[in-house]
């Protein structure tokens, strides 16, 4: 079959015309380097925000160095915590050890907070500004009143905390050490202090490793904010799934101090000072926002006073060695 050029010329006009969009020339997207700075300035929601920790000009190089190292390994117990928690919910036995029956919600929210929390309310300082670093075994305080948004970390802890990689060595159990033998759980009860990290909601309702696992098998509610028992649960699951794995080092509580305690506090002046403090304080009271169980355990908190001299309650003598 035969076909004048004309009519070919008609049929591959008329195609042309049938798909424009193939002809079309490309649009450019492109902008300018200033313009999309610019708009990314407009368009970004969290402007402003302290993705770092503060460290205050007081601390030296040394200082600055063991506390950036020690933040690190704060966001690793506290990014492996949350995800173990993720992994198995509530069938872990870590999480019924020391959480109980408790909806797992709220530890995976102090968890997160410590991992992707803003941090410019929340100052690291070197200078011991209210004298407490010259107490014996004291290695940091939270200033309280004097300064909510800022703690003290004193010359004890840059001598004797040790990095999470000695986890589970030199004779260190969960149960029968002190949390803070490494300063990334160290850090953790000290960045719960703060309102910016513990919201005034996460306190000290367990006094050692013995009462944060009667508290998870009689106020689990209460479990899930206790200071002691996040620095517990981050450091049994991360010595069981990373640091020894599948055998961590949760060890037995004992009623005397383990192998591995750092402090070198003089236990006869901690619980004579304790005594004393114990006469002054006034009891918190258990949180408004919270169901309470039927026998609501009690916050151990610092002292009101916000002078240098005040002493603080029980707890806080034993937790700020």
């Amino acid at each position: 079959m035969h076909y004048s050029f004309s009519v070919v010329l008609a049929f591959v006009a008329s195609s042309a015309l049938a798909l424009p969009a193939l002809l079309e020339p490309r649009q450019s997207t492109e902008t300018s380097g200033s313009d999309q700075q610019s708009h990314d300035e407009a368009s970004t929601w969290d402007a402003g925000a302290t993705r770092d920790f503060r460290i205050h000009e007081s601390c030296n190089t040394t200082e600055v160095t063991q506390l950036r190292k020690g933040f690190a390994d704060t966001m690793t117990l506290a990014t492996h915590a949350k995800q173990h928690i993720l992994r198995f919910s509530n069938s872990s036995q870590f999480y019924q050890k020391y959480f109980g029956d408790a909806p797992t919600g709220e530890a995976i929210g102090y968890y997160e907070k410590l991992i992707n929390g803003d941090r410019g309310n929340a100052l690291f300082r070197c200078d011991n500004p209210d004298g407490n670093c010259k107490n014996e075994g004291w290695g940091g305080h939270w200033r309280g009143e004097n300064a909510t948004g800022e703690t003290v970390i004193c010359p004890l802890s840059y001598e004797t905390r040790r990095p999470l990689e000695q986890l589970c060595a030199f004779g260190y159990t969960v149960a029968g050490s002190e949390t803070n033998t490494y300063f990334g759980s160290d850090l953790i009860h000290r960045l719960f202090h703060m309102p910016a990290f513990g919201d005034d909601h996460v306190e000290h309702f367990a006094e050692d490793y013995a009462g944060a696992l009667e508290l998870a098998r009689t106020n689990s509610s209460f479990a899930t904010h206790d200071s002691d028992i996040l620095q517990y649960f981050a450091l049994d699951t991360y010595a069981h799934d990373i640091a020894v794995p599948g055998v961590g080092c949760s060890g037995k509580a004992s009623t005397s101090m383990g192998p591995a305690q750092t402090s070198t506090t003089n236990e006869n002046a901690v619980e004579s000072t304790a005594e004393a403090a114990l006469a002054q304080s006034t009891p918190a009271q258990v949180p408004a926002t919270a169901t309470p169980p039927a026998n609501p355990p009690t916050p151990i908190t610092a002292g009101t006073a916000s002078t240098a001299a005040a002493v603080p309650s029980v707890s806080h003598v034993l937790k700020n060695m």
